[in-house]
């Protein structure tokens, strides 16, 4: 199984992904991002501005955690901002031919909660996840259908994982 944590940045994907492993038995943390790095190492690919673009990335996304489940088993853990739909797609479907149930989670924070927590960020990566709010703002009515919100604005992020992992069969809720 999958559970993917999707939403735009500041909302507490990974800090909720790294308190999920913990609640969940056989819970693996995997960063699709990491595709992306391998991916950027190779020479004369496109400039696009993102890798999530390439589409070698959306598919080895899906083949490198279908080879980790068929390896390792258990649950992946995936922390990942896809704000394109027609990727989601991609993704899913791909997963789903795989047969690999897939738990689509989107954590959400208001607005300004989420650029106060940009603000904290390091300078290099502040102002492209700060550029990437309108984008997010214009996927919630797709990603409102293809995932649950999660409000992650005043909750801390052990929390949101413990919603999760009862969501998914994981864990109860206190």
């Amino acid at each position: 199984m999958i559970i993917w944590l999707n939403g735009t940045f500041g909302a507490g994907k990974t800090s909720t992904a790294n308190d999920l492993i913990s609640l969940i038995p056989e819970a693996r943390y995997f960063d699709p991002e990491q595709v992306g790095y391998l991916l950027q190492t190779v020479s004369d690919l496109p400039s696009l501005g993102d890798f999530q673009h390439w589409r070698p990335w959306r598919g080895l996304v899906v083949e490198t955690a279908a080879q980790l489940l068929d390896y390792v088993g258990g649950v992946l853990v995936m922390p990942q901002t896809v704000l394109v739909e027609r990727y989601w797609q991609e993704i899913h479907t791909g997963l789903q031919r795989a047969s690999i149930p897939v738990h689509h989670f989107v954590l959400h924070a208001d607005e300004g909660t989420l650029t106060r927590r940009i603000e904290a960020d390091t300078p290099e990566i502040r102002k492209w996840r700060l550029d990437h709010l309108p984008e997010y703002r214009d996927a919630l009515p797709w990603l409102g259908r293809e995932g649950k919100i999660i409000d992650t604005t005043e909750i801390p992020p052990f929390q949101v994982a413990k919603t999760i992992a009862a969501c998914v069969g994981g864990s109860p809720l206190e």
